[in-house]
């Protein structure tokens, strides 16, 4: 059963997500779970308290998800096809709001707030897992470089998404991702058989 400080920092992370940190008041998180002011105050004293536990919530649940990841792709190419297709799966959020890292690192960084460094860790973890998914698949090359470049993509393909709400747009940048990701593994594989 979810404590009291849990059920906080999930709604926080909710509500940080849908309205945004700067946005969201110690009210807007309390309201919804009932809680009384000193019954609030009791687990946080600052906003700036639940934002450090929000994104240790969102880095615990990212590192989850990429171990989860590991099992259900046999190669890598399929594990960075998982990568890829949380747009898909996700869709109606982030054409309602965006990705929830891009979003909360971007209005971060635009605050110049303290915690824009440590929530940016989130995009770290992505870089890290999918550069060495490029490398398990036999790529020798810049692999961060790739991986970099494909969670650029990813981040374009959910802010044009939701500025624009079109899910078959979403689909073909997915489409394209995918065969994109192929085509660097393939080539690496290509280089290999030419030595």
């Amino acid at each position: 059963m979810a404590t009291t400080r849990d059920r906080i920092i999930e709604e926080a992370d909710r509500l940080f997500y849908e309205q945004g940190f700067e946005a969201t008041s110690f009210a807007d998180i309390a309201a919804p779970l009932g809680l009384s002011r000193g019954n609030f105050y009791y687990h946080f004293k600052t906003k700036d308290d639940i934002l450090d536990a929000v994104i240790a919530l969102r880095l615990a649940r990212t590192r989850a998800m990429l171990e989860a990841w590991e099992d259900e792709g046999t190669t890598p190419l399929e594990r960075i096809g998982c990568f890829i297709r949380i747009l898909i799966r996700n869709r109606t959020k982030i054409m309602a709001w965006g990705c929830p890292v891009g979003t909360l690192v971007g209005e971060l960084s635009k605050l110049e707030h303290s915690a824009q460094g440590q929530a940016a860790e989130l995009f770290s973890l992505f870089i890290d897992w999918l550069a060495a998914q490029f490398r398990a698949a036999g790529v020798t090359g810049d692999t961060t470089g790739l991986a970099t470049h494909l969670l650029a993509r990813s981040q374009g393909v959910a802010s044009l998404a939701q500025a624009f709400g079109d899910e078959g747009f979403i689909e073909a940048e997915v489409a394209g991702m995918l065969a994109w990701s192929a085509q660097q593994i393939e080539a690496a594989g290509a280089a290999v058989n030419r030595i």
